[in-house]
């Protein structure tokens, strides 16, 4: 009995979220290498998939030894201005993470490009490099981005 209502609960509390979105909507966009997730959370903290993504998003690296910058280009796609743009970069070396960086962007025009960059400095990266000039590993790099934004209609 309790369950039931608790799932009701729960159900009426994502419908009502996904009712406000409209006024003052809020997404997220994660990204990887060459795929694109739009991911939109609802207030019962379950993920949905949005209607449609607003952006596309492309990874270039700077430097990356001890320290690694992550340029992202990030393109508007839509006739809406973007607000409170913010990047977060997640850096992996050799399949098993490293750190991450965070960047925020601000405000994207319609059709517009901005680049965001970060720099992941940690412990981790650095030994990953110093195995990887003693010989003992490869280097092979992977950054995963998330890019969240907010606009009005």
């Amino acid at each position: 009995m309790f369950q039931r209502l608790a799932g009701a609960a729960l159900a009426a509390a994502a419908a009502t979220s996904l009712m406000a979105t409209p006024a003052g909507a809020s997404t997220t966009a994660s990204t990887t290498a060459a795929s694109f997730t739009p991911v939109s959370v609802s207030a019962a903290g379950t993920a949905t998939t949005a209607a449609r993504q607003l952006i596309r998003t492309k990874v270039y690296f700077g430097r990356c030894k001890d320290t690694c910058r992550i340029n992202v280009r990030i393109t508007n796609i839509s006739r809406t201005y973007l607000y409170r743009v913010k990047l977060n970069a997640r850096l992996s070396v050799n399949g098993r993470s490293v750190g991450s960086c965070y960047d925020y962007v601000g405000t994207i025009k319609p059709r517009k490009v901005r680049y965001a960059a970060c720099t992941v400095r940690t412990r981790a990266l650095t030994q990953r490099w110093n195995n990887y000039l003693d010989g003992w590993a490869s280097f092979n790099r992977y950054a995963r981005t998330s890019v969240a934004y907010r606009y009005y209609r």
